[in-house]
């Protein structure tokens, strides 16, 4: 059968060739198994940096690109060159990874640090949700050997630790959500010439705490609601000060 097939192709010259070219373009094409191929993308995306090899992509050298970190996660930022760069407003981000200035707005000394200690859970969230800012808008291109990621690119424990802390954050203002929508919070409104006030279309405006908040923000603070006539003998209600009793508006 295969010499019956090899004469009626000697027999078309161009039907032959055509066959030899792809037979030898396939014997001398390289073959690079799927898997090495796969481990050789996974090494690209799961490069490490140090401290001081982060330092390098700070946004002085035109010829290298722009990295910067968050959380350990290290992006390209080159896109937003004019951010970024010498010159640029969060060009003191760039070359390396300083997740805290994201809440605390220090961007000196000190203030640009990786180290959370002392943040609340909202803060914490906060960071949490700018990483994903990055995920989203940049590219990922490694991560930082050091507080966050160990010497093989594991996750460590401070980074499980502020993720947790993140989720729970999420999870106490799901909740203080929940319990502040029983209770309809004031209208308001502010002027630089007439000040503020606070009101309420059914009920009367009283202070009172958010206890969730502390949990939070590591603060306790209070918010506005409306309570009907019946309610405001209520413990932990505190009427605006110059307000009155029964007063729907008051000025604050």
């Amino acid at each position: 059968m295969a010499t019956v097939i090899i004469k009626r192709l000697a027999k078309s010259p161009f039907v032959l060739i055509t066959v030899l070219v792809t037979l030898a373009a396939f014997s001398f094409t390289p073959r690079f198994p799927f898997k090495s191929f796969r481990n050789s993308l996974q090494q690209q995306v799961q490069r490490l940096f140090t401290v001081e090899e982060l330092a390098l992509y700070n946004g002085t050298d035109d010829t290298l690109p722009i990295l910067l970190g968050i959380l350990g996660s290290v992006f390209d930022v080159t896109k937003g060159k004019s951010h970024y760069a010498v010159g640029g407003g969060y060009h003191h981000f760039s070359g390396r990874d300083a997740s805290r200035a994201f809440v605390s707005g220090n961007f000196t000394g000190d203030g640009l640090t990786d180290s959370l200690r002392g943040l609340s859970s909202t803060e914490v969230k906060s960071i949490v949700e700018w990483r994903e800012f990055y995920f989203r808008s940049y590219t990922f291109v490694g991560k930082l050997v050091g507080r966050y990621y160990d010497s093989e690119g594991n996750p460590t424990k401070s980074l499980k630790g502020v993720e947790a802390k993140a989720a729970r954050g999420t999870q106490l203002l799901e909740k203080q959500k929940k319990e502040e929508a029983k209770q309809p919070s004031c209208n308001s409104r502010w002027s630089q010439g007439e000040g503020g006030e606070v009101w309420c279309d059914d009920g009367f405006p009283r202070l009172v705490q958010r206890p969730l908040e502390i949990a939070l923000t590591g603060k306790m603070s209070k918010r506005c609601a409306c309570f009907k006539e019946d309610q405001l003998s209520e413990t932990g209600l505190e009427v605006y000060e110059g307000c009155d009793y029964l007063s729907k508006t008051c000025r604050v």
